[in-house]
């Protein structure tokens, strides 16, 4: 969940082609699924529980929006986490965005519903969809941007290989928040360690 007590500045991150992948390894219980028909309502139940949004409806708004153009490759893209009950619990999406007219991979709404984070879900989701860019698009750099908000997830992503990015490209509108999000990241750090 996200930790709003925290100063806000976006961050984005970059993994290199041929970064090794951690293992997606799940608890027991727990299995991997592909996006089906109705799971849209699951998506936005996650992200909305995360405070990415401000309830289901906008969250629901904005992936009818963005996603439901692209129903086929969400079914090839969106993943989720169930439980034993079959309930989802965790997603993320293996996407595209567009850099300079260039497409390129990257991982989106990656989220663990705030009641099962702390099992290693938040892990071995994002190794799956590692897993499905690769199968999917090659071994390709990988993109994907977080917050300051989400320091905890940032040494997830790390563990995957991606590393914070200045590039200019990328932030074009926010060009200070790179420096902002390092040096809140390296005060979270300090304070962790003391």
């Amino acid at each position: 969940m996200l930790d709003k007590s925290v100063p806000y500045a976006g961050l984005y991150m970059h993994r290199k082609a041929g970064a090794p992948i951690p293992a997606s390894l799940l608890p027991d219980g727990f299995r991997f699924a592909l996006y089906s028909d109705g799971d849209e309502v699951c998506w936005a139940r996650i992200e909305a529980a995360v405070l990415e949004f401000d309830g289901d409806f906008a969250a629901l708004m904005y992936f009818n929006e963005k996603f439901m153009p692209f129903v086929e490759e969400l079914r090839r893209r969106c993943l989720f986490i169930e439980d034993e009950n079959g309930e989802k619990v965790a997603t993320a999406t293996a996407w595209w965005s567009f850099t300079d007219g260039e497409r390129n991979p990257w991982l989106h709404w990656i989220g663990v519903d705030p009641q099962w984070q702390g099992l290693g879900l938040g892990k071995a989701v994002v190794s799956k969809a590692l897993e499905i860019v690769t199968g999917l698009d090659g071994d390709v750099d990988v993109y994907l941007h977080t917050q300051t908000w989400s320091y905890k997830a940032v040494g997830i992503y790390k563990a995957h290989g991606f590393l914070p990015t200045d590039d200019k490209a990328l932030y074009k509108e926010r060009k200070d928040n790179y420096k902002k999000a390092m040096r809140i990241l390296a005060r979270l750090e300090r304070r962790r360690k003391v």
